[in-house]
């Protein structure tokens, strides 16, 4: 075997582009990153898993805010909710595990960005807003419990792959203005020398929100410099960002004839990113090939959250509400080793992959607190000073070694065997004195394994079962707020550290996919994930309130069936995508719920087996139509169809109107060739204007006085809702050249 035929296999994917350079006329093959390094990739028919493979052309084309609006508009079985009121801030879903920006939230997906885990060491959380969209080349979704991409891979990985001089030479700079005062500035340019190439982009976003107080500022830079020899690939990149984000919380049901109120503001988010990374590759003969990177990251977030005082009562305590400032820099690093052999072992053609990583973090806590007061439009104004709550360092140290291969039995079938030793070292340290209790060292092991197999009767046709295992190590976030004498509140005041056990995932999956002709493609999958000690966050004040507790709740379930088809008519493009998702309690527990009307006297629900999760609807159906105007430009219409689900705090999902209701949205975007070099493009989001919420919670609403002004001695029990944006329309000029 050749080295040129080794280059085939690292061939851009038509659908999954890779950032290894290669002779551009090598005929491409679909490969996916089957573990964090891209090594050779593992061919598609040879991967036992519904792999989602998106494509840079696409997402350039939908104009989406966000890589989180994309993956709502186009992957299988994700939905997004706004239950922190910014575009850039979305819970993000798939198969019912969660990748979020939000401190606490219980996360179950892994992301990276060419090789790099940006799942923050501090809570695992996901940024969205760190992840430059004008930089990405492709993207590919793998669901599962994949041990290969280490840890918080419960539900699947998430892999970004960002573009280069060789793959994107040439520039543009594109501008857009339309609704809620959004202006964006996308500035891009690539090419190449010789063995050198380099790519920049740089982007900025503005935008004064579609509700009140819920204004966008983002502000990206990607740079990357490449060496592409025969043999040797070397890629240096670095990512800056500096992002000022505002929400505008959920709002109570009696609030919804004006939905773009604030409940109470302010609440921002500001976020600092410098990221180096440095990637390699080696071709050492015709059958081993050597990857492997190191990288630095630098985080800040700056948090400012405007909350009610639930120990309010008009006479002892005349303390209306609580300004909360919050402070975390974080600096993290890593390194990743990877050996491919591409060869015969036994008389069997096989592909090993054997490699380590070690990825590191600290992390500094503070948060005060300062006493404050609602005006008559609910902003709070501070009437005291701050005081400090919590000063408190914690460092993350996480391991892995693991091994995969691929054993071609013979034309037909192939073999997966791999599996990764993950071990997570956790120690925190209070700063203050004031909490010995906090201080600790957690250590959490486990071996995972993962099998699979693949029949290929015919090249359009492929059929897979496969079973995988996965774990998540207790976060920071939730090792210091685990005992229930001593209730934090989130994003955290810091008391104590019971241990917690690390959660364990179990995946079986069976699916079909196939092509016929050209254009007709098509897939079928079903699955079924179950969980041992799932990590819960316990109110103590019902579902409303960030006040409490984690604990392990024992186990629960996500099983769900997805559908794809695809298909082109001439000029007409077709797709549809339908995704069952059942998300479930499969242990009993109780929690505290007092807005939930089916509670008990001292405000407590009962979660039984079967339940189902809040927050996660059971079905979501996702068309697509583009339409090709000779070679003039293209429409695009996409509809998104939700079915409901319950309300957070309705976990026994025994409460009256703990739900939010299903809804369907319509897209459209369009493109124009005016000249040769000039694009003029137009994006419209929600067409028809529906009012719909994606997000429901449980809470008392304390502003039921006269012009909705606080009145916290009578408060009202109430649904509160997270609402999706109304029409927006956007009208934008791309100007490209070589």
């Amino acid at each position: 075997m050749k080295v040129s035929w080794l280059l085939v296999l690292l061939a851009p994917a038509s659908l999954c582009a890779q950032t290894q350079p290669e002779p551009l006329t090598l005929p491409s093959v679909e490969v996916v990153r089957t573990s964090i390094l891209p090594g050779l990739g593992t061919a598609l028919q040879d991967v036992p898993a519904n792999v989602q493979l998106m494509r840079e052309e696409d997402l350039r084309r939908q104009k989406s805010s966000s890589l989180a609006d994309y993956l709502e508009r186009n992957a299988t079985s994700v939905n997004v909710n706004a239950a922190q009121g910014n575009p850039f801030q979305p819970d993000v879903s798939f198969r019912g595990f969660t990748a979020s920006p939000l401190l606490g939230l219980p996360q179950g997906l892994s992301v990276f960005q060419d090789g790099v885990r940006v799942n923050e060491p501090f809570g695992d959380v996901v940024n969205w807003d760190l992840i430059p969209q004008s930089a990405v080349a492709g993207m590919q979704l793998l669901p599962g419990s994949q041990p290969g991409f280490g840890l918080n891979t419960l539900g699947g990985a998430l892999s970004v792959q960002t573009k280069s001089g060789l793959t994107h030479p040439g520039g543009s700079v594109e501008a857009q203005a339309g609704s809620f005062g959004r202006r964006t500035l996308t500035l891009e340019q690539g090419g190449s020398e010789g063995d050198w190439n380099y790519f920049f982009t740089a982007n900025g976003f503005q935008d004064r929100g579609w509700a009140e107080h819920n204004p966008s500022r983002v502000q990206q830079l990607f740079g990357k410099i490449g060496y592409a020899a025969a043999q040797t690939t070397v890629d240096v990149t670095v990512t800056l960002a500096d992002n000022t984000l505002e929400g505008t919380q959920t709002l109570p049901q009696s609030f919804s004839d004006n939905f773009r109120q604030a409940y109470t503001f302010p609440d921002r988010n500001s976020n600092r990113l410098g990221f180096l990374a440095v990637k390699a590759s080696q071709f050492i003969d015709d059958r081993f090939f050597l990857d492997g990177n190191v990288y630095l990251r630098r985080y800040r977030n700056q948090n400012t959250s405007s909350n009610v005082n639930g120990d309010y009562d008009g006479v002892a305590d005349q303390v209306q509400a609580t300004n909360d400032q919050s402070l975390i820099e974080q600096n993290s690093y890593g390194a990743g080793l990877q050996l491919s052999y591409l060869g015969d072992i036994a008389g069997k053609k096989q592909q090993l992959v054997v490699g380590a990583s070690v990825d590191a973090g600290a992390a500094r806590f503070t948060q005060q607190a300062q006493d404050a007061a609602f005006s008559a439009s609910r902003d709070t104004t501070g009437t005291g000073a701050y005081s400090l709550l919590t000063d408190a360092d914690a460092d993350n140290r996480y391991y892995g070694l693991y091994a995969f291969d691929t054993v071609t039995l013979d034309e037909r079938w192939a073999l997966t065997l791999s599996g990764r030793y993950n071990r997570a070292n956790i120690s925190i340290n209070d700063r203050t004195g004031s909490a010995p209790g906090l201080n600790g060292d957690h250590e959490f092991a486990r071996f995972n394994p993962a099998l699979g197999i693949n029949f290929n009767p015919t090249s359009g046709l492929t059929a897979y079962a496969s079973y995988n295992e996965g774990m998540r190590a207790p976060t920071p976030i939730e090792l210091t707020c685990a005992n229930p004498l001593a209730p934090c509140k989130l994003p955290n005041n810091f008391l104590s550290d019971p241990a917690l056990k690390m959660v364990v995932a179990k995946t079986v999956e069976l699916g079909m996919r196939g092509k016929q002709g050209r254009s007709f493609t098509w897939s079928a999958a079903l699955y079924r994930t179950q969980l041992q000690n799932d990590i819960q966050f316990i109110s103590s004040l019902g579902a409303g309130s960030n006040t409490g507790y984690f604990r392990n709740v024992g186990a629960a379930l996500r099983q769900g069936l997805e559908l794809a088809v695809s298909d082109k008519w001439g000029a007409l493009r077709t797709s549809a995508r339908y995704a069952y998702v059942e998300a479930s309690y499969q242990s009993s527990f109780s929690i505290n719920s007092p807005t939930n009307s089916s509670a008990d006297a001292a405000g407590n629900i009962q979660i039984r087996p079967g339940d189902m999760v809040p927050g996660i609807p059971r079905q979501t159906l996702k068309l697509r139509l583009d339409y090709d105007i000779a070679s003039q430009g293209s429409v695009g219409l996409g509809l998104n169809s939700s079915a409901g689900q319950y309300a957070r705090g309705n976990e026994n999902n025994q409460g009256a109107n703990g739900s939010a209701a299903g809804f369907s949205v319509v897209n459209l975007d369009a493109h124009w060739q005016l000249a040769k070099d000039v694009e003029a493009f137009a994006n419209i989001a929600n067409l028809f204007d529906r009012r719909y919420a994606n997000f429901a919670t449980l809470g008392r609403n304390v502003f039921t006085g006269p012009n909705n002004s606080f009145n916290a001695l009578h408060p009202r029990n109430e649904e509160f809702f997270g609402f999706g944006a109304p029409r927006g329309i956007w009208v934008g000029l791309r100007y490209h050249w070589l």
